[in-house]
């Protein structure tokens, strides 16, 4: 279901606004401007920072926004990744490698994966990707998402991304493509994901990274804790032709010319029939409800459309959160982070996040990863790298998958 699909309105919650009192707990971060500072601070040309103090229910909160002009043809945002969807690195480090001005951490991922004892956790993030206008990987199934439960009516599908057309857009993105060889065209159910349905055969590229792929038949699509199947079968395609085969999924960096099939119970059984020399064509995209081309995206979920929180998001759980705010259709985009400092550390509900973010002036809003992930890095006037603005729950910052980044020309 997207945005423009349903309406929603979730019941009233206290959240309120008000001037920071004082410092945070146990200093400041290097880089970061006084705690009271309740004014727009600019990084660069079209982007400008905030942070303040929010009440609300578990007590006062501290939160840091950066408002992006995507009318300023010198700003564009986009995604912040390690080079392959398997792989983490830390935001700030993301952000000084791809030379970002500001940015935050992005998409929920496959952080452990202690109920499949032996079976690596890949790192790879839950939803849909896109850098730079290049697909990179397909959502999981809703069950074997990380993270915590979805709001009605929205799935790992679901994406923040800029179009083509240079507008900020809530969307939603679904893998589409086929295995075709003589007489034969099946479905192609994932790309790059650390999970795959049940029953479908998923493509993996040189995108993936050298993590085994053995996790993408473990668990089912309403259980990510259930057992990894016993059915799989992987075949290697290189310049078309099949070259390799395995009954179980393996690892190890795929070639730019090659691409691995992993199959699963049903899935399985098709690719079984392969035989080595046999030419096969693979081929995969992603494809918006929109029918919108767009240039990035990410996963998370919505809280806020046509300036009304979803209905039935959570009340009472607060948490440290990362969410996105889209203003003005589009045309300007909020990166909003709570501060993870232990004064501070018990932060928002999801209600909450999406009441603050249209207090900001955002009419759509986007959560992404909490907790320790959340991280918001943006460089001092003058600077040439990034420095973290809050404090991240854990203490120091988490490799993360993905982000969001902001740079400037």
């Amino acid at each position: 279901m997207t945005r423009h699909q349903k309406r929603f309105r979730a019941g009233r919650t206290s959240l309120t606004l008000v001037t920071a009192l004082g410092t945070l707990t146990g200093g400041l971060l290097a880089g970061a401007a006084p705690a009271g500072a309740a004014t727009w601070t600019t990084i660069a040309a079209g982007v400008t920072y905030r942070q303040y103090d929010l009440s609300a229910t578990a007590g006062t909160t501290h939160v840091h926004v950066l408002s992006v002009d995507l009318t300023n043809t010198h700003v564009r945002l986009g995604l912040l990744y390690p080079g392959k969807v398997a792989a983490r690195g830390t935001v700030s480090q993301l952000a000084t490698a791809q030379k970002a001005v500001a940015g935050v951490n992005g998409d929920f991922f496959n952080i452990s994966e202690v109920q499949h004892p032996g079976v690596t956790a890949t790192g790879a993030s839950v939803g849909p990707a896109i850098a730079a206008g290049k697909v990179l990987k397909g959502a999981v199934p809703n069950g074997q998402r990380f993270g915590p439960e979805l709001p009605r009516g929205t799935t790992t599908k679901n994406v923040v991304g800029v179009g083509t057309d240079g507008r900020a857009r809530l969307d939603s993105l679904s893998v589409t493509g086929s295995v075709s060889t003589i007489g034969r065209r099946l479905p192609l159910g994932g790309l790059n994901q650390y999970a795959l349905a049940e029953n479908s055969i998923g493509a993996y590229t040189s995108d993936w990274g050298s993590v085994s792929r053995a996790r993408a038949a473990c668990g089912t699509d309403t259980d990510r804790a259930a057992g990894c199947s016993t059915s799989t079968y992987e075949v290697t395609v290189k310049k078309g032709v099949v070259v390799s085969a395995s009954a179980t999924p393996g690892s190890g960096t795929v070639a730019a010319d090659t691409v691995v099939l992993v199959g699963r119970e049903a899935g399985a059984q098709r690719l079984r029939r392969f035989v080595k020399g046999q030419r096969v064509a693979v081929r995969y995209g992603l494809t918006a409800a929109s029918q919108r081309a767009y240039r990035f995206a990410l996963g998370g979920y919505p809280v806020l459309s046509g300036g009304q929180p979803l209905t039935g998001l959570d009340a009472r759980t607060s948490a440290v959160r990362t969410a996105v705010g889209l203003a003005n259709g589009g045309q300007r985009v909020l990166l909003f982070a709570v501060d993870g400092a232990a004064a501070y550390r018990k932060g928002l509900t999801i209600a909450e996040v999406a009441k603050a973010l249209k207090s900001l002036g955002a009419t759509e809003g986007f959560s992404l990863d909490g907790g320790g992930s959340t991280t918001l890095v943006a460089r001092a006037p003058g600077a040439t790298r990034v420095t973290v603005r809050n404090h991240p729950s854990g203490g120091a910052e988490r490799p993360v998958p993905n982000g969001i980044g902001v740079f400037t020309q």
